[in-house]
């Protein structure tokens, strides 16, 4: 989109009073509100409200300690670093989808000299089979729970144990991409202390399906720990005061984790409901998390089209556009389920998405 497309896009979403997708539009206003009033700051990353979320994500997943950093692309380069850096190989293994193949700009090449090898294939899940044919020396095993370029899947439990078992036979570490670590939890009916078990060191994101300010914690033994936090101050991350991104962290972490079986309730609801719908596939069917993929059987441009009539019509706001697929006639979009979608019934939702395929 041009700047004059995505100014009259932006004043479209904002004219909307329903949102499909998520918590919907969260104004700076409502962010701000979410850290309180009588919050203590930190310095440079030490004390207050940090240190106090740092301590609250490490005992809610199990952990021994937990370092609190800005973003995604640090903390889980540097984790990972941490992993190579005691062991022979620099080697890390994950699915050919994982974001730090796909969306950093190979950061984890060029800062820490790691070496990324994508196992199995695009359109499934890891296999332990997928780990069997590697022979090479692994420094980690890095795993995403819930895996969302396919819709939220993740493997069984016991196959994801497997796996985890597989990675420590060979001496190298198990690290959860737990970006949506809170919905995975509702997928396996399982808490996040008892997911993260099976992982030496989990990340979690406080900005997707928390709805938080961005910000995100690596939590893990105290050594590995404190040799992130090092890699924090080398990478930039210690910024002067984080209390404002921690605040709102630990001001919805408790309710919004609680929301999610009732979210995972909802998404499954969505599917039955797009059962008889023409035009419209979900994936997975039934979702296995608070969130799915979406099949459209219609152009990127007549969708745009109906998503544009929908939102000035109807008040109600889909997407911007779809995400394309290899078939010119089908294009995909990924709907998590948040506060917003919650808000619509199934039957709702059901026919919104049906006029999108229109």
């Amino acid at each position: 989109m041009d700047k004059e497309t995505r100014a009259e896009t932006r004043a479209r979403r904002a004219a909307c009073s329903e949102f499909v997708n998520g918590d919907g539009l969260v104004q700076p206003a409502d962010w701000l509100a979410t850290i309180g009033a009588d919050v203590e700051p930190d310095v440079y990353g030490d004390g207050g409200v940090v240190t106090d979320l740092e301590q609250h994500v490490a005992d809610l997943l199990g952990k021994p300690a937990a370092v609190f950093l800005p973003s995604g692309t640090m903390a889980q380069g540097a984790m990972l670093r941490v992993h190579a850096d005691r062991r022979t190989s620099r080697t890390v293994l994950w699915h050919p989808a994982c974001h730090l193949e796909n969306h950093e700009a190979q950061a984890h090449a060029r800062l820490h000299a790691l070496i990324g090898r994508p196992v199995g294939e695009l359109d499934r899940l890891i296999t332990l089979a997928d780990l069997d044919e590697v022979a090479e020396p692994v420094a980690a095993l890095l795993l995403e729970l819930p895996q969302r370029d396919l819709g939220g899947q993740q493997p069984s439990w016991d196959e994801l144990a497997a796996q985890a078992g597989w990675a420590r036979d060979r001496g190298a570490a198990v690290h959860l991409d737990g970006a949506r670590l809170w919905e995975a939890s509702a997928g396996y009916d399982r808490s996040p202390a008892e997911i993260s078990a099976l992982f030496d060191t989990v990340y979690v994101s406080f900005y997707k399906g928390i709805g938080a300010l961005p910000g995100c914690c690596v939590a893990g033994s105290a050594t590995d720990i404190a040799q992130v936090r090092e890699w924090r101050r080398r990478l930039g991350g210690t910024l002067f005061g984080m209390w404002p991104n921690a605040a709102s962290a630990l001001a919805l972490l408790p309710e919004r984790l609680a929301e999610m079986p009732a979210r995972l309730r909802h998404a499954r609801a969505i599917a039955a409901g797009l059962a008889a719908t023409d035009g419209v596939r979900v994936v997975p069917d039934p979702p296995q998390t608070p969130m799915m993929h979406l099949l459209f059987q219609v152009s990127a441009d007549r969708f745009t089209d109906n998503a544009r009539r929908l939102a000035e019509e109807s008040g109600i706001w889909t997407w911007a556009e779809p995400s394309p697929t290899g078939d010119p006639s089908v294009v995909r979009c990924e709907l998590s389920v948040g506060r917003a979608t919650c808000r619509l019934t199934p039957a709702v939702i059901a026919d919104t998405l049906a006029a999108l395929a229109r």
